[in-house]
């Protein structure tokens, strides 16, 4: 078994109240926990509505999602689920540019065309 493995969960619709020892307190009960972490936006410190938590073997995040899916935390019913493997932020920054390269191509070529015809038009 690689020693990279992680047994994590991505824990959705948190209540804005949640902290990271209220995560922590709610999921290791299931298993020795490595990390309880709630997400939360960088400008403000303000929770982002998620978080992880991740466990040491697999069995306790199987039982903590078995578990904790659909149950009551702070007063929201969240959602448990196995982490998917971190991508980085290059595949969000990959597929904006793409999308920003083909608008800025639209918008050149549209502004060639009138600038063109209206200078030679006259």
């Amino acid at each position: 078994m690689p020693e990279d493995t992680e047994y994590r969960c991505f824990i959705g619709n948190l209540s804005w109240s949640t902290s990271d020892r209220g995560l922590k307190d709610a999921f290791e009960k299931f298993g020795n926990l490595l990390e309880a972490k709630v997400a939360t936006d960088k400008f403000s410190g303000r929770s982002r509505g998620f978080g992880f938590v991740t466990f040491d073997e697999k069995a306790a995040m199987e039982e903590a999602i078995e578990a904790m899916n659909g149950m009551d935390l702070d007063g929201r019913n969240i959602t448990v689920d196995r982490a998917k493997p971190q991508q980085g932020s290059g595949r969000d920054y990959d597929g904006d540019r793409s999308r920003d390269r083909g608008r800025d191509r639209d918008h050149d070529r549209s502004r060639g065309y009138d600038g063109s015809r209206g200078s030679n038009g006259g």
